[in-house]
């Protein structure tokens, strides 16, 4: 399974994806452009670019135009992305709870309106993007390209090494706010904003994966749970969560309140990891390790953010 192409166990769509009688909802919308991975990648697109801000010392009020630019554009780009894996992922999302409601899959939306929608607004943001900076608009569309042809077409359904080549799409956005501002990537700051991101997500979508194991099994979707086990799975989370001790500093320059902060979490994190050794009741470690991960994101960020205001 981790190395051939697979298949849902029992799928059945509507190829035609014809419209019904319900009406889209604020919750069908929210659904198909994946409300909540978006606003988190925005939450790092702003911290990239008020770090940029930083370290080139602008100021944020004269920037204002470029601070809509850059948001505006991330916005669709991310939004055109979660669209198109929507659209794609049509046949595998009736098997899994958490999707078999997306309009996409009940016919309240045409997948012909869903795949137009996805371009225009990718192609919309790109040009919003270019509007910053000619470097923005390359990462965003790497960003783009990484999870809707790489991940979501490629290797979603046919390699456990799927989440790697997901999380570098998500890596992406803090790159895109840096980017914005100052074009120059080959700072210590963008990198370590980068490799944050990237491994942190690796963790939090094995937990994820652990979670949904029996419901991506029907998808045929070979996560690493599906594929090698939870004790398996568990020393990867461990071993990912440990990659992040020694990266906040390499962000030495945001300050001691920083690095402590960043830190303490990192090390509640790793203790979390190693109880995973001990607990029997494994869906409740992964439960506790995934809602970490996503207070962990807010509050490093955040803490980004203010210690430089």
């Amino acid at each position: 399974m981790a190395n051939g192409e697979v298949t849902p166990s029992s799928v059945t769509i509507n190829e035609n994806a014809v419209v019904n009688n319900g009406k889209l909802t604020l919750k069908d919308i929210k659904s198909v452009i994946k409300i909540g991975i978006v606003n988190s990648n925005l939450f790092t697109v702003f911290a990239g670019y008020w770090l940029a801000l930083y370290f080139t010392n602008a100021s944020f009020m004269p920037n204002l135009k470029l601070f809509l630019l850059t948001m505006a554009g991330s916005t669709f780009v991310l939004i055109g992305a979660s669209i198109l894996n929507n659209w794609y992922d049509v046949d595998i999302d009736p098997v899994m709870d958490r999707t078999k409601e997306r309009p996409t899959v009940t016919g309240k939306i045409s997948l012909n309106n869903v795949l137009f929608i996805g371009i225009i607004s990718t192609l919309l943001g790109l040009i919003l993007l270019y509007l910053t900076t000619v470097t923005a608009a390359i990462v965003a569309f790497i960003g783009w390209f990484t999870y809707v042809v790489l991940y979501t077409i490629w290797s979603k359904r046919r390699y456990t090494l799927n989440t790697e080549i997901g999380c570098i799409s998500g890596a992406v956005p803090p790159l895109i706010g840096w980017a914005a501002v100052n074009p120059d990537l080959f700072h210590i700051v963008p990198i370590a904003l980068f490799l944050i991101m990237f491994i942190w997500q690796t963790p939090h979508f094995l937990a994820l994966a652990m979670k949904n194991c029996e419901e991506y099994k029907a998808a045929g979707i070979p996560m690493l749970p599906v594929v090698h086990g939870f004790e398996f799975t568990k020393r990867q989370i461990v071993v990912y969560i440990a990659c992040l001790l020694p990266l906040p500093f390499f962000l030495g320059e945001l300050g001691i309140t920083f690095l402590s902060i960043a830190t303490l979490l990192n090390v509640a994190w790793l203790i979390i990891g190693f109880s995973g050794f001990f607990m029997e009741n494994v869906m409740k470690w992964a439960n506790i390790v995934f809602f970490y991960s996503l207070g962990y994101l807010i509050v490093i960020f955040f803490t980004m953010i203010i210690v430089v205001v």
